[in-house]
């Protein structure tokens, strides 16, 4: 079944995806500034592209409850309560595994995984933003803060798996012929126009 997605959807997907390799990318390189001093450019950019981030993030989940039915659900995209949902995603896991014993290609179409997946993905950069935002106004230099920051940086690692696995996935189905990024991307295949030879 093809997902519809509207050109917001598109929009609001990739703002994130640049925000959140902004932030692994800067976390590699920046230093947390001691009391009294002045953040480097690395860190200074993490904090302020961080905040925009989840201004992105809140705007995403804002538009998921009010877009169109034809696309993704709430309930599709957190299938964790639902006993014929979690089937669905637990069919497709099967279903990959199968291929897989049989050397074989997953089969192209796994709905249920995937966007359960993209779920996950979005809790998990909801959470990075969120405990991020929250450190910087509240609890910088205090034992809670400590704590957020240790889990704010845990999750940045699990990010890093979390996107170098979508990648690859997106790679494997645009080099089997899914034409993912034309869709993601609005690339369309110019039409190819049959002239009659000249006589």
């Amino acid at each position: 079944m093809s997902i519809a997605r509207s050109h917001l959807t598109r929009v609001l997907h990739l703002a994130v995806l640049l925000t959140v390799v902004d932030q692994l990318l800067t976390s590699l390189v920046m230093e947390r500034p001691l009391p009294g001093e002045d953040p480097d450019w690395p860190f200074a950019l993490h904090q302020q592209v961080g905040l925009v981030g989840l201004g992105v993030l809140m705007l995403f989940w804002l538009w998921m409850l009010i877009r169109d039915e034809r696309e993704t659900p709430l309930q599709q995209l957190f299938p964790w309560f639902s006993a014929e949902r979690l089937a669905d995603v637990a069919a497709d896991i099967r279903a990959i595994v199968r291929a897989l014993a049989a050397l074989r290609a997953p089969p192209p179409h796994l709905d249920a995984l995937s966007s359960a997946v993209h779920g996950l993905g979005l809790l998990l950069a909801t959470f990075l933003a969120m405990s991020g935002a929250v450190w910087f106004a509240l609890f910088t230099g205090t034992p809670y803060g400590r704590i957020l920051l240790m889990a704010h940086k845990l999750a940045g690692n699990v990010m890093w798996a979390y996107l170098i696995a979508h990648a690859s996935a997106a790679l494997l189905h645009q080099a089997r012929g899914d034409r993912i990024f034309a869709r993601m991307f609005w690339v369309r295949r110019r039409r190819r126009t049959h002239t009659a030879p000249a006589e």
